[in-house]
């Protein structure tokens, strides 16, 4: 995972414009979610991956941060069926970057690692709403 997302790092802006192209073609009812600048969006949906992919060792630390973020994109608008739509335009987004690099071992591994991240989120946001605040 780590090894892969270093060669998407120096390619983040051009795979968070990929990303969120080819999320609103997948599921366009996903626009409407996103009000500011998508660039900003995309600089943080690339940290998010970054700090996240970085934490892994570390799961159980990443799992109330998770949830917290579950909580807020909650109140977004987001459901449950958004995350299948982001997981697919993710997956599209890493083998249009990695090329011959995403091969079915890498595919596996960050369907598996989303599919984790997602789930705890989806977990989350339907705890009650925590009131520690996330930077």
């Amino acid at each position: 995972m780590q090894e892969s997302f270093a060669l998407v790092d120096p390619i983040a802006d051009a795979a968070a414009g990929l990303f969120y192209n080819k999320l609103f073609e997948i599921d366009p009812s996903t626009q409407t979610l996103f009000k500011g600048d998508m660039a900003d969006q995309g600089h943080k949906l690339m940290s998010v991956l970054k700090t996240a992919i970085a934490s892994l060792d570390k799961f159980d630390q990443l799992v109330p941060v998770l949830k917290i973020m579950g909580q807020r994109h909650l109140t977004y608008g987001v459901e449950f069926k958004h995350y299948e739509s982001v997981a697919k335009a993710l997956l599209w987004t890493l083998k249009e970057g990695l090329k011959e690099a995403f091969t079915p071992e890498v595919e596996q591994a960050w369907a598996k690692v989303y599919g984790t991240l997602a789930e705890v989120m989806m977990r989350g946001s339907q705890e009650p709403l925590a009131t520690k605040e996330i930077s």
